[in-house]
């Protein structure tokens, strides 16, 4: 087993890294975390020590080189450190995501095989105990908020300060067996496992070595500059790869300071109080953050609409060439000040955009209109493409060079090729070690060479060497006519209008495409409110008369944004239903990450899908769906259907194999 990195005595794991951040600068801080609004703060020396004290205290509690240990919970540092203890004593750390259902949690922990859970809240170790009869090879829970867990059987259960303390009470006697366990972890030695989305089907787990995580982190850091002075929030799914290499792998790196909000509810405050320099969010957070401003400015007076739209429309036209460093005229610079004076500054604030220097999206395509809106406000947005397999990073978009059609050039030490078939091929330092126990899933994603299937269909530029994804490579298909079908590229159109919350398009194999919509009910529900709409649920709002109308404005508009592409003009949506229901991950329509499982939403809604072709007006409908409690329900809902204009165009372009 290779002990040593590339550059020979080089930190060679996350722990190693850990001890050179406190020895090169101990005071900087390494956590925050805001608690009863307070923001408390940790310096690299003092997280070393914490996170020594949790890794002796799992030594006291028998945990042994290459146990697994779950970590559930939302970002907090100690349970960041949880996954850097378990680290430090050989141990492989399995983050879960905190919303996970029962079923899902007693699924992965089985798989694994995890002894030793650490959850951050009574929430978390409920969900546990009422699987543990399910898990034979679990033996003890650690957890970290302490309300509502007093009067519990503490025979398995032990508080993450009394760990601590049996760690601290342990030093001398095992401190020495922890140094050598720390300075024994090799480069090639397993670093963490997440688990896959699972998007058609079991979540699989992805083996990934402290080479991939170290030398992808070191590597994505150089190509953007990353300092030891930035700042970023850690928010998002801490068992998603994303949130992983950010928030251990690059912060680990740079040593760069990881800010952890309060709670999903105050993450918009907590977001504007710390002003991240380096961010990251999927689609959905600057979806999300779009609808809002647009909200507000229906909200606001008609002269500081008129005053919004005018700078916005000036910024839309010079932004991204001043972001890029590109010549723009001196009244254009001029006016552009201005506008950062008396729009687009306030509008950064607001969001918690004013210091970003570097910020990213993946996950999902972003829709362009939606890309270009923040970069046009200065912001230095830019996409990458990336995968869990991948240790998340493919492709970047070089400062520059940044376009909202391409996911940029391969990432440093990133080598891609593009199949016959049109699939995207990669191999890199951070392609992972194995999917564990799934020997068959390993070889047909990874050959023998090294190269990895991503999955997705794409090409090279051949002018620029950006790559292009067109959507997944199962996705993509062919209509009846034999034009290509890509739905994503329509669903990401319809999802730029802050009212359409998710849209899943059909198409494949048929004479013409079709979709389901769901209402953004915060944005719709605003409107509502504005016209003196009353309801009394998502659903009554959902089939509300003019709520369809504006659906289907929206589906027009769309329609004819796609009929100017002339590969996927035949991708326009003809009828359309808005759904009953919010698609779920609770209910297996998302996966975690909210990505859709397209093949679930097509068995679940069949009859809703068979009424789109076949020209019902109206369709009666019941579905099962999951309270947030975990009780089951049924409702019931009568649809209307839609015809929805399209443009004329000519034959779109076939597939070269027609």
């Amino acid at each position: 087993m290779t002990t040593e990195a590339p550059d020979a005595g080089g930190p060679s794991s996350i722990p190693a890294l850990l001890r050179r951040n406190a020895q090169s600068f101990g005071a900087a801080p390494a956590y925050r975390e805001k608690e009863f609004g307070i923001w408390q703060s940790w310096s690299w020396s003092e997280t070393e020590e914490e996170v020594r004290a949790l890794a002796l205290g799992l030594l006291e509690l028998g945990v042994e080189p290459g146990d697994f240990v779950a970590v559930i919970g939302r970002n907090r540092p100690y349970l960041y450190w949880s996954m850097v203890a378990a680290q430090m004593v050989g141990a492989v750390p399995v983050p879960l995501y905190q919303d996970s259902v029962g079923e899902e949690m007693a699924y992965v922990l089985d798989h694994c095989g995890a002894r030793i859970v650490m959850a951050g809240d009574q929430e978390q170790v409920d969900k546990v105990i009422e699987i543990a009869d399910r898990l034979p090879s679990f033996r003890h829970m650690v957890y970290l908020d302490p309300r509502g867990l007093r009067k519990y059987d503490h025979s398995r259960l032990t508080s993450f300060t009394d760990l601590q303390a049996s760690g601290r009470a342990a030093r001398d006697a095992r401190g020495a067996e922890l140094d050598r366990l720390r300075d024994g972890l090799g480069y090639d030695d397993t670093c963490v496992m997440l688990y896959t989305s699972g998007t058609t089907g079991r979540p699989k787990g992805v083996v990934l070595s402290n080479r991939n995580i170290i030398e992808t982190a070191k590597n994505s850091a150089a190509f953007d500059d990353l300092r030891q002075t930035d700042e970023v929030l850690a928010y998002l799914p801490m068992a998603w790869v994303g949130d992983f290499i950010f928030s251990i792998g690059q912060a680990y790196w740079t040593g760069f300071c990881v800010n952890c909000p309060e709670s999903a509810d105050t993450m918009m405050t907590d977001l504007r109080e710390i002003a991240p320099t380096y961010y990251f969010a999927p689609p959905r957070v600057f979806e999300t953050g779009l609808t809002q401003i647009m909200i507000r400015m229906e909200d606001a007076s008609a002269p500081k609409r008129r005053m919004f739209q005018h700078f916005l429309d000036h910024a839309r036209r010079v932004g991204p060439a001043l972001l890029d460093g590109r010549s723009v005229g001196l009244w254009d610079r001029l006016k552009y000040r201005v506008g950062e004076v008396l729009v687009y500054g306030p509008l950064k604030n607001a969001l918690g955009f004013s210091r970003i220097r570097v910020g990213y999206t993946a996950g999902e395509a972003i829709g362009p209109e939606i890309f270009d809106f923040y970069r046009a406000l200065g912001i230095n947005l830019k996409q990458l493409y990336g995968q869990t397999e991948a240790s998340v990073f493919i492709t970047q978009q070089p400062d520059g060079q940044v376009r909202s059609d391409t996911v940029g050039v391969p990432s440093p030490g990133v080598e891609l090729r593009i199949a016959e078939s049109g699939e995207v091929f990669y191999r890199s330092p951070g392609t992972f070690v194995e999917y564990y126990k799934n020997a068959e899933s390993t070889k047909d994603t990874k050959d023998a060479e090294g190269w990895v299937a991503t999955g997705d269909a794409g090409f090279i530029e051949d002018d620029t060497g950006h790559l292009r994804i067109i959507d997944r490579a199962k996705d993509v298909g062919h209509m009846a006519s034999g034009a290509l079908f890509a739905p994503k590229y329509v669903e990401n159109k319809l999802k730029f209008y802050p009212n359409i919350l998710e849209a899943v398009v059909f198409g494949a194999g048929k004479d013409r495409c079709c979709a389901f919509i769901n209402i953004d009910l915060t944005a719709v529900g605003n409107w509502a409110e504005r016209n003196n709409i009353a309801y009394a649920s998502y659903q009554e709002l959902a089939g509300h008369p003019q709520v369809l109308d504006m659906i289907q404005s929206h589906v027009e508009e769309t329609n004819a944004s796609v009929a100017e592409d002339e590969m996927l003009s035949g991708c326009q949506v003809h009828r359309f239903l808005v759904l009953h229901k919010e698609l779920d991950a609770d209910d297996g329509e998302l996966t975690r990450t909210r990505k859709v499982r397209r093949k679930i939403i097509a068995e679940k809604f069949s009859d809703l899908v068979e009424a789109l072709y076949d020209g019902t007006e109206t369709i009666s409908t019941e579905t099962e769906v999951t309270y947030e409690d975990g009780r089951k329900g049924r409702i019931r809902a009568t649809l209307e259907i839609r015809d929805a204009k399209t443009v004329p165009v000519a034959a779109p372009v076939k597939a070269a194999a027609e």
